[in-house]
């Protein structure tokens, strides 16, 4: 899709204005259901876009994003534009510099179409946690999109922009995409700066892209990725053509299959695996089974960290420092007049006022977990429990190449259905969590839908590859996805 678009600019098919114009056009007509967009960006869009149509115009080359139009994830900031995180406690917030991803695109001609409506603070596995509104799911409006990068997702899928950022905590790239039918990749921990991201579980999130195809996600990442003296988890890579790897041949490379995962699947989520992995041994990939003894953990362990970085790094949300003050709310959380809150007072009502009820969920349990006394019985285990399933997987990849899985139980549950239900939620993420645990990259492509209720909905497939080995990871999934 960016290639085709890419090739329209250059020939002079179309220009840089009037494409980023049609995104916009789309935007009108479909975002008003969808409600993928919290902010659009359309007067930095055109300028971007008329800077492209001018180097075209003077005979100029120009690169493979430059020109094409993406939305950003409202947790990444961009300069001068209003980033919320999806939370109202940084409603009136405007960025006062670009995140590092935002600068690379920036620098490699992108255009920017506005910001993506997301679970606040990333914290969800369905949209439905953004304090602005659910954002819906583009093939059935009655179900959700995936989180927390739904609008990320649903803009992908209902054509509202060529090419999106979203991040991934435990799947929230992967999750989204899978459930909208598109692609979602998560890098290897540190391949991507995290710089002017909004933190939440520092140790497990990462930038994402999501697209419609696997070569896009390719082109986008290329653009992305790379060490930055400004983030100190980025690793000493340097930066590359991912596009160059992508062959379409995965002949003689070794796919791991997790037994008990797909024994737990229902008939036909697992049928639709079983077709993917029929695929790729026609390919002449090698199917081997595979056990990850402590994968099990993963799910309680990556909440356990989850919960107590984000208690730490929302401690800034004080309404003093940082955030919104909460001076305007009448009906105070300790009966008090709102022009004589002391200071205790004044955090409190800011945080009541300004944080949903899954952050607040988050902060007290993380909050407990790192306390006196407790702090050795969960996030130290947590983390021991951490190194072992990474020893799981420093085994695993000695005899395959990579992991494959569901990136999703089931395929997209309707809007509602798991709200009342916390720990039915944090399910959604059984298969996605592990990659973050661990840091590992991973990619959700859409495999053989799966009917429901009457209906034919996308259920992605999840490859799991070696640290820093997104060139294979990449090819792999390109190969399916073009057998197709």
């Amino acid at each position: 899709m960016i290639k085709e678009l890419h090739e329209k600019l250059a020939n002079k098919e179309i220009s840089a204005v009037e494409l980023a114009e049609q995104y916009f056009a789309s935007i009108e007509e479909k975002d008003k259901e969808i409600f993928a967009y919290l902010t659009l960006t359309k007067e930095l869009a055109l300028k971007q876009a008329s800077l492209v149509d001018a180097k075209i115009a003077r005979g100029e080359k120009i690169g493979m994003l430059e020109g094409i139009p993406g939305g950003i994830k409202d947790l990444i900031l961009v300069e001068g534009v209003r980033a919320t995180g999806g939370s109202k406690i940084l409603d009136n917030y405007i960025a006062p510099y670009d995140a590092t991803v935002i600068e690379r695109l920036k620098d490699a001609g992108a255009v920017i179409l506005g910001k993506t409506n997301c679970d606040e603070f990333a914290m969800g596995s369905s949209t439905e946690n953004s304090a602005y509104g659910p954002t819906k799911n583009p093939l059935d409006l009655e179900r959700v999109p995936g989180g927390t990068s739904g609008g990320s997702s649903a803009a992908m899928a209902a054509d509202m922009a060529a090419w999106t950022l979203g991040t991934d905590t435990g799947g929230s790239t992967r999750q989204p995409a899978a459930f909208c039918g598109v692609v979602g990749l998560k890098p290897t921990y540190g391949r991507v700066s995290r710089y002017g991201v909004m933190p939440a579980a520092s140790s497990l999130e990462q930038v994402g892209v999501i697209t419609k195809t696997v070569e896009d996600a390719a082109i986008v990442l290329s653009v992305i990725a790379g060490e930055d003296k400004m983030d100190s988890t980025t690793a000493k890579s340097p930066t590359k053509d991912y596009t160059r790897y992508l062959t379409g041949e995965v002949k003689g490379l070794r796919i791991g299959i997790i037994k008990e995962y797909l024994d737990g699947l229902n008939g036909d989520v697992k049928k639709s695996i079983q077709q993917v992995i029929k695929k790729y041994e026609e390919l002449g990939a090698e199917i081997k089974e595979i056990a990850l003894p402590y994968a099990k953990y993963s799910l309680p362990a990556y909440y356990i960290i989850n919960f107590s970085e984000i208690s730490s790094n929302l401690a800034k949300y004080d309404g003093i420092k940082y955030g919104m003050r909460a001076t305007d709310h009448k009906d105070s959380i300790l009966d008090f007049e709102p022009e004589n809150r002391n200071l205790i007072e004044t955090y409190l009502d800011s945080r009541r006022f300004g944080l949903g009820a899954e952050v607040k969920r988050r902060i007290i349990l993380g909050t407990y977990a790192l306390s006196s006394g407790y702090y050795e019985a969960y996030y130290l285990r947590a983390q021991k429990v951490r190194t072992l399933i990474k020893k799981d997987f420093e085994k695993v990849f000695e005899e395959v190449d990579f992991i494959l899985t569901p990136t999703t139980p089931a395929p997209a549950f309707k809007i509602g259905e798991k709200t009342n239900n916390p720990l039915e939620m944090y399910l959604e993420d059984i298969f996605t969590v592990t990659a973050n645990v661990v840091g590992v990259p991973a990619i959700s492509v859409p495999g053989p839908e799966v009917e429901v209720d009457g209906k034919m909905l996308p259920q992605g497939f999840q490859l799991m590859g070696k640290w820093f080995d997104e060139e294979n990871l990449l090819r792999a999934g390109y190969a399916y996805e073009i057998s197709k």
